[in-house]
Parts: structure tokens; C-alpha cells; sequence
């Protein structure tokens, strides 16, 4: 398929290309990813413009390196950005004024559309060339036990209800937000994935969930409903908003975004296990490590696997990231190759999580190093590590309250910029949420404008201070952590390694909050 042949047969110069699905997910399948096909760029974030002249694909700080290796620059130009912050600004820089712009309805959300349609005229695509055939199956669906929701999915629902009128509705097209409320998971639809492939509407005496064969129907559903609908246009794509017509009207709270954010105890209880048995996947690959030689990146992920399998996990929850010396420096580095052989001296970055029975996603980072370390494997890991003690402990060094997410990203943001690193950077936000998804939001703990909110009880996110130097090495040492009681709280027990932390760089009271940290 020619994508300028495309384009010209539907009077195009300039033409968005997604990552996402229609459900616009975040880890999409690369069968899915249209970005991908066009740039061969197999990031998880990140979209591509196709113009006259070039191919340009946007890619924040995690994906600078990654994307220079990945894609052929005589047909792609790679833009970096620091994050996905400005990104359409960015993409309408390279479009003249009165060019249209075309995009895949179904790709992009009403929120993106309405911001792009500001600046250049749009043209709305209702299909998509890179698509193969899309058919829905639900087959693997199934229904998490109220020991680990805390609520059945009938009270959650009416929860929500209770706020409708009779002539009102809610329309929830997030896939995570329909997993939680309906209490379903799917284990085996999609790796690294625990959601189920759904959209729902929610009615003052009714719930509709719109899964498998169902989501064929879903287009004459929405032309003909007769209430006014809610809608979140950050979630909402194009298409669905247009079949909606005038009948749409923006959520100014998503109330299922917030219930799903702020965790019960049952689910905080969950996760306690899940990370223990987490911690022990993690500690049981520092043993393999250790204690076998010749081994590569892609050995240590295929032992990892069976290591979470062994603690009754369901599912991984994202790829994890095996990378060595300087694969490491790639925030989130891809590949766990064959060739890629451990040798003494070299330092290994592993970031990685699970799914288990209560369908919540773990998250864990942590580095080791074969043998003994260089020099400035311990100066850069120690500095890490000081930062994450220090963000951990925020609360406590902090007259702030409340505690807003940002507030702690810059923390350590400027913490970093106060300490000569040889090169080394900071190039990622220091958290993001955790729930259904690997990453939700809220919260977030970055410069985003998404970050400018208050910490509430129940809700679950990483902290992740990370320093990467391109050709070198990188370090990032994460926690994912819950908010209790006006405190941040670990879920991770997994201890950090002595043998790359120097204890001489560290203060008499960072050496008390590391203590939290070396039961294993």
C-alpha cells in the first residue's frame, strides 16, 4: 500500500498517522499500529505526519535514541521532543496555513480534533489503509472476584447512575474504565494486557456493555439513541462523536476516571500481594543473574517469564525492558536480544510487572550489575537512588499540603539539575499511575499540565527517577507506591543493591529511609 497514493486518491498533502486503535489505547499491538507500518519506529507512544517532502515522526525523550536506531532516515525525519506536552503544536509547525490536514477518525480523540481544527482545516477519515480486516471477540472475558474489587460491578454502576436523569446517559469508551467498572479482564485476548476490548453506556435504569459481536451494532446504537450523552472527549475518538451528533455533550468530571483512581482497601490489599510476589519474580532473575554466566538479554526475559508465571501471575503487564551497558541508556529500550551477552562488569537494567488474579498491573525497575561495578555505575546509581528517597519521603521534608503531583516531579527535577552528572539526563516524567493499565491517569507525576493536581487517598502510582547517557549506561530505580493517610507508602519491599550504592554519598537520614528497603 502507498500511502502518497492514498493520500492523492482523497486530495491530501498532509496526512496524521496514529499508533492507537479505535479504543486509543496506549500499548497497542504493532498488527495494529499504523505509525508503525509507516516508520518501522515500534515505540509505544508517539505519531507520524506524512508531508510532500518528508515522512516526520514525534517522539518524546524516553524514544530519542530508540527511534534514531529504528527507522530509515532517508524517508523519515525524527522529531525530539521533550515530551508529548506540545506534540500538535509541533506537528501544525510543519503544515502551512489553509493546507487540510487528514486524519483517521477513528484514531484520534474529539479533545485532539478539536484542538487540531483550531489551527489547519481537517479532513476526517472513516477508514484507515494500514488496517487489515478488524473483527471483535470477546472470547476470554471474564469476571474478577468482588475479594479483589471490593465492589461488585452492579454498585459501581449504580454509583454512577445515580446522578443521571431519566433522558441522560453516559457513553464510556475507555477500555480501562469499562474493565473497571464492569469488573472484567481478559488475560489472553493480548499480551500485556489485562482489559477487556469493550465500550459501554450507562442509563439511569440500564447499563449496556458493547463487547465482541455487540460492537458491531454500536454505530446504529449511537446514531439512534435519544438521550444526551456524556462523553469524555479525551477518550471519545472522532467517529463515535460524530454519530453522536448533537446529542453529545463533554463530561466536565469523568466520575469513573476518578472512582477507578482513588483504590479500596480491598484493591490496596491486592496490590500488596501482587508486589510481594512481584519482588520475589525480581529477586529470583537477580539469582539467575548472579549466578549464571553467558547469559543475554533475551535469556533473562524468557527466565523472567517463568519466574512470574511461578508467583501465579496471569500475564506480564507491559514488555519488560532487559537492557544492558549501553542499551540501558534507552529509557525504554525494546529489544532483549540474543546477541546482547552479559560480561563481568556489565550492569543490567530490568523493568518489568505482572497481572495477577485481582487483573491490577505491577511495576517494579530495578539494575544489577555482573561482577563488580565501575566507578560511575555507583556514583550515577547512588544519585538515583537519592533521588527516589527523597521524592518517597516528600511528604515528610515538605510543608506542602495538599501535595500536588508536579510538585515532586520538579523536586527531583531540580535536585538532578543541582549535581554535576557528566552527561547524564533526566528525560522522562518521574511517575504515572497504576491500575487496570500499566499507566493510568490521575495521577501523574511529571511537568504536564495533567500533573497540576492534588494526591487523594487510594490513589497508586510510580515513582521513577531515572539518568541515562546516550553510549554509555543508564539507571532507573522504581517503586510503584500508594497515597494513605497524607503519606507515600511502597508497595515495592525489593531491596536496592549494596554493591552499586555509595554509602559515603548518602545522608545519616537517607540511610534510615533506605532501611525500608533491604528486608529482601
Amino acid at each position: 500500500m502507498n500511502i502518497r497514493d492514498f493520500m492523492q486518491a482523497n486530495g491530501l498533502r498532509y496526512l496524521l498517522v496514529n499508533s492507537t486503535n479505535e479504543f486509543l489505547v496506549e500499548y497497542n499491538t504493532l498488527a495494529q499500529n499504523s505509525r508503525y507500518k509507516l516508520t518501522g519506529f515500534s515505540g509505544s507512544t508517539g505519531d507520524a505526519l506524512v508531508t510532500p517532502e518528508t515522512i516526520y515522526l514525534f517522539v518524546d525523550g524516553r524514544y530519542h535514541i530508540q527511534a534514531d536506531m529504528e527507522v530509515d532516515h532517508n524517508i523519515v525525519t525524527v522529531v525530539k521532543l521533550n515530551s508529548l506536552e506540545g506534540l500538535y503544536d509541533e506537528i501544525i509547525s510543519k503544515i502551512p496555513e489553509n493546507e487540510t490536514l487528514g486524519i483517521f477518525a477513528k484514531k484520534l480523540s474529539q479533545k485532539s480534533a478539536e484542538y487540531l481544527e483550531v489551527k489547519r482545516p481537517l479532513k476526517f477519515l472513516s477508514s484507515d489503509p494500514f488496517d487489515n480486516d478488524i473483527s471483535y471477540n470477546n472470547a476470554g472475558d471474564t469476571l474478577v472476584d468482588a475479594k479483589y474489587t471490593g465492589m461488585m460491578s452492579e454498585d459501581k454502576i449504580a454509583k454512577i447512575s445515580a446522578n443521571l436523569s431519566s433522558d441522560e446517559a453516559l457513553y464510556i469508551t475507555d477500555s480501562d474504565e469499562v474493565s473497571y467498572l464492569f469488573n472484567m479482564r481478559n488475560f489472553t485476548r493480548q499480551p500485556y494486557s489485562a482489559k477487556i476490548q469493550a465500550k459501554a453506556v450507562i442509563m439511569k435504569d440500564n447499563a449496556i456493555l458493547f463487547s465482541g459481536e455487540k460492537l458491531n451494532t454500536l454505530d446504529d446504537f449511537l446514531k439512534n439513541v435519544k438521550h444526551d450523552v456524556f462523553v469524555d472527549k479525551n477518550n471519545i475518538n472522532s467517529y463515535d462523536y460524530a454519530l453522536l451528533g448533537d446529542r453529545a455533550f463533554e463530561m466536565k468530571i469523568n466520575p469513573v476516571k476518578l472512582m477507578k483512581a482513588q483504590k479500596n482497601k480491598f484493591e490496596i490489599e491486592h496490590l500488596k500481594d501482587a508486589f510481594a510476589r512481584t519482588d520475589n519474580a525480581v529477586k529470583a532473575i537477580r539469582e539467575y543473574i548472579y549466578n549464571n554466566d553467558n547469559l543475554s538479554e533475551f535469556d533473562i526475559a524468557v527466565q523472567l517469564a517463568k519466574e512470574f508465571k511461578k508467583q501465579g501471575a496471569l500475564g506480564l503487564s507491559f514488555a519488560p525492558i532487559i537492557a544492558k551497558d549501553q542499551n540501558s541508556a534507552l529509557a525504554h529500550y525494546s529489544k532483549c536480544s540474543k546477541d546482547e551477552i552479559l560480561q563481568d562488569g556489565s550492569l543490567i537494567l530490568i523493568d518489568c510487572g505482572g497481572y495477577f488474579e485481582g487483573g491490577l498491573a505491577t511495576d517494579i525497575t530495578r539494575v544489577f550489575v555482573k561482577g563488580e561495578p565501575k566507578p560511575e555505575h555507583k556514583i550515577i546509581y547512588t544519585t538515583v537512588l537519592k533521588a527516589f528517597l527523597n521524592a518517597y519521603n516528600y511528604c515528610k521534608i515538605s510543608s506542602q499540603s495538599p501535595v500536588y503531583c508536579i510538585e515532586i516531579h520538579n523536586f527531583v527535577k531540580d535536585f538532578f539539575n543541582s549535581k554535576d552528572l557528566n552527561g547524564f539526563v533526566f528525560n522522562h516524567g518521574l511517575g504515572h499511575g497504576i491500575g487496570v493499565n500499566v499507566h493510568e491517569y490521575p495521577p501523574n507525576l511529571s511537568e504536564r499540565e495533567i500533573a497540576k493536581i492534588p494526591l487523594l487517598d487510594g490513589e497508586c502510582f510510580s515513582i521513577e527517577p531515572g539518568l541515562y547517557k546516550q553510549g554509555n549506561f543508564g539507571v532507573r530505580l522504581e517503586n510503584s507506591c500508594y497515597y494513605k493517610d497524607r503519606d507515600i507508602h511502597s508497595f515495592v519491599k525489593m531491596n536496592y543493591e549494596k554493591k552499586l550504592i555509595d554509602y559515603d554519598m548518602l545522608t545519616d537520614e537517607e540511610k534510615l529511609w533506605l532501611e525500608e528497603f533491604e528486608v529482601l
